[in-house]
């Protein structure tokens, strides 16, 4: 696969604009400069193609402008753009009621709209503590929840997070994350490693540090995002709410990355087969338009007039994205992710087969992490093979993300065709044998 001379002219030249007005904050992985899209295909500025295989993370949903959403925004647009959240438009309300069809417990779900990911985690940590009384949190190592006061200091996955910050919201303590492949705590025997977690909950820091009955939450990824992509052990979500249960906590479950349908069931937590009390919502609810949500059930979902609003959360363009979206993916798309996604993570375990720096490859529908490390006997992360890896593609016209410390994450638009899924295989095996040969020579199989 040929390898493309990047960033092009028009590129270069709309970076250095870039590097002139706009903060440095914002992470960019690589220099792709975006003019236009169409389902799983991009193009930068200087007419080079690309298969997207981030979908801006996880968030085009329904592939770049699909004419179905596009069309949605428009006939909205026509009619008007905006009304404040002390009015009422009915896109709203449709938004609501399609959020309590799909919504993964059995209450009655009510719904609060906001812009983004970690608006929503705000209103779900102001929410329990206004429902519980209470003032404490368990949160995760490894966690992103967002960048905003509140859901930064759930945030454990990286420490440039939280330097030059403090002192962060008080009152989150973090437990470890019951990652099968990096297990930090020594299970009982016949223990599954998920239970090894929940037992440390219960026996350390309730036993040691934080009163059970002062915590009003345990805020969790059903599967990490920035974190690496991390699947938990089967017997954590039942041993989570059974521990919620006895001491009268929340479970509020962050599906900002792995919700609508990502993994093949509309909400993560469905894979097993546990109701949470609190879900927070965003990335891919709206194919690509500012929205999240958090919705809850009804008897939790009770403060009063004022308590928390939000100027442009339920925005009628963004809900009428959100209503297009669901319904191609309650149409089709969620079924394909499931499909695609069972391919996609067969065909990678094949390339682990020939490439001994693949130490682990996991995921549930199209959200895909493939973890590189240095040796498979120690697991030690292979950081900068997982970059080169993430680099190289790039020029040859994949987009990926990095993840944790030496995943790739694959979370490629819920419409990605078989075609697709094989170009960019294809792609990222290219990739990673040219960095196998550059980076670390002797794990050339």
């Amino acid at each position: 696969m040929p390898m493309m001379n990047l960033p092009g002219p028009k590129a270069k030249a709309i970076i250095k604009r870039d590097q002139d007005v706009i903060s440095p904050s914002y992470p960019r992985g690589y220099p792709f400069v975006m003019d236009h899209g169409r389902g799983t295909e991009v193009w930068d500025v200087d007419g080079n193609r690309f298969l997207d295989f981030a979908a801006g993370i996880a968030v085009v949903s329904t592939g770049h402008s699909h004419p179905q959403v596009v069309r949605a925004i428009q006939e909205q647009a026509e009619r008007f753009i905006h009304i404040s959240s002390d009015y009422y438009h009915e896109k709203w309300v449709e938004l609501g009621e399609k959020l309590n069809d799909i919504a993964p417990f059995m209450d009655n779900a009510i719904s609060f709209m906001t812009n983004s990911g970690t608006e929503a985690v705000e209103t779900a940590i102001k929410l329990a503590r206004h429902y519980t009384g209470r003032t404490e949190f368990i949160g995760f190592l490894g966690a992103f929840h967002g960048r905003t006061m509140g859901s930064v200091a759930f945030t454990a996955s990286k420490p440039v997070y939280h330097r030059d910050f403090y002192p962060l919201m008080s009152g989150v303590v973090h437990v470890p994350f019951p990652d099968p492949y990096r297990p930090v705590l020594l299970p009982k025997a016949h223990e599954d490693y998920g239970q090894t977690v929940v037992r440390y909950i219960e026996e350390q820091i309730f036993g040691h540090v934080l009163p059970a009955d002062n915590v009003a939450a345990i805020l969790v990824e059903p599967i990490q995002g920035e974190g690496g992509y991390v699947i938990p052990a089967d017997g954590f979500f039942p041993a989570l709410r059974e521990l919620c249960d006895r001491h009268g906590i929340l479970l509020i479950v962050d599906e900002v990355q792995s919700g609508m349908g990502r993994t093949g069931k509309w909400w993560a937590i469905e894979h097993w087969d546990v109701e949470p009390d609190i879900v927070c919502a965003a990335k891919g609810i709206a194919s690509g338009f500012p929205l999240g949500a958090t919705f809850a059930r009804e008897h939790i979902m009770n403060w009063p007039k004022g308590a928390h609003g939000n100027t442009y959360g339920g925005n009628p363009l963004a809900c009428a994205a959100a209503l297009a979206t669901i319904d191609l993916i309650e149409n089709g798309y969620m079924q394909n992710a499931a499909n695609m996604g069972a391919y996609l993570l067969s065909a990678l375990k094949d390339i682990q087969s020939r490439h001994p720096s693949i130490g682990d490859v996991r995921g549930k529908g199209l959200m895909i992490g493939v973890e590189f490390v240095k040796d498979q006997g120690t697991r030690e992360p292979a950081e900068k093979l997982r970059d080169h890896v993430v680099d190289i593609a790039f020029r040859m016209g994949l987009l990926t993300l990095g993840c944790g410390k030496s995943v790739i994450r694959l979370a490629p638009p819920l419409s990605v065709s078989r075609a697709e899924v094989d170009e960019a295989l294809n792609i990222l095996e290219d990739a990673l044998t040219i960095a196998e040969q550059e980076v670390q020579p002797s794990h050339v199989a």
